[in-house]
């Protein structure tokens, strides 16, 4: 990895990495502060005085700064997801792996947390984010891969997986016994009740004896397409 041997060289290769896990924890005692110091600690700066900046600088840059006297226990779920990406970035490196970051919390720090990583993969950082929340991928990534049973089944970006479902997906005005049997034929992506029944999208190449029209995919739709077209792996609940 960047030249270091992973066997010989795990101080240096640490040193160029970034890590949030999805379980986050930090020792409740700490403030908020007083935590991301111990992290800087841990990733090698001895410096008390760059030290010091370096955490005040990451605390503005993740919007905790006024909050840098709190217990990092009592902040708030997108609050500690903040504080867990300024920890895996207060040593400034080159890679950044990122575990469901946005798990758990409500619409507007999700956005928030994106618009944070989408600043950083500007700046020359690379970011490996895992995640099953679709909206992360497509508002996020330029490229993506798409892993089943260990094993690679797609890679590209996320336009590429998109651009499989030309076609596929399809918008029916069905009756409520048309509802019942077409969720036992087709993966149904959504549905909403409507005055005379439903309003249904399904994913297939065709919906024979259904009269619907096709609608313009999104990744939730490629992905599942993908997964049924190639994978066998959806199953109608």
């Amino acid at each position: 990895m960047d030249g270091y041997d992973l066997t010989k060289d795990r101080q240096q290769i640490r040193s160029l990495l970034g890590y949030l896990p999805q379980d986050f924890r930090f020792f409740s005692h700490l403030k908020t502060y007083e935590f991301l110091d111990y992290a800087a600690r841990l990733a090698g700066m001895k410096d008390n005085k760059i030290r010091k900046q370096a955490v005040d600088k990451m605390l503005e840059e993740v919007g905790l700064f006024e909050a840098r006297d709190r217990k990092a226990n009592n902040l708030s779920g997108g609050m500690k997801r903040r504080l867990g990406i300024a920890q895996a970035l207060i040593n400034e490196p080159k890679i950044i792996i990122v575990d469901e970051p946005t798990t758990g919390l409500d619409p507007e720090e999700r956005i928030r947390f994106r618009n944070l990583l989408s600043t950083l993969s500007a700046k020359d950082v690379i970011i490996i984010l895992s995640t099953h929340i679709v909206g992360d991928i497509s508002s996020s990534c330029t490229d993506m891969a798409l892993l089943n049973n260990g094993g690679l089944a797609f890679a590209g970006a996320p336009d590429d997986l998109v651009a499989q479902a030309e076609g596929k997906v399809w918008l029916i005005e069905a009756t409520e016994d048309e509802y019942l049997q077409i969720n036992e034929k087709y993966p149904v992506i959504s549905n909403v009740p409507t005055a005379d029944g439903w309003e249904i999208q399904v994913v297939a190449d065709s919906i024979n004896g259904y009269s619907g029209q096709n609608i313009q995919p999104n990744l939730e739709h490629a992905y599942v397409y993908f997964m049924e077209s190639n994978l066998n792996q959806w199953t109608a609940i």
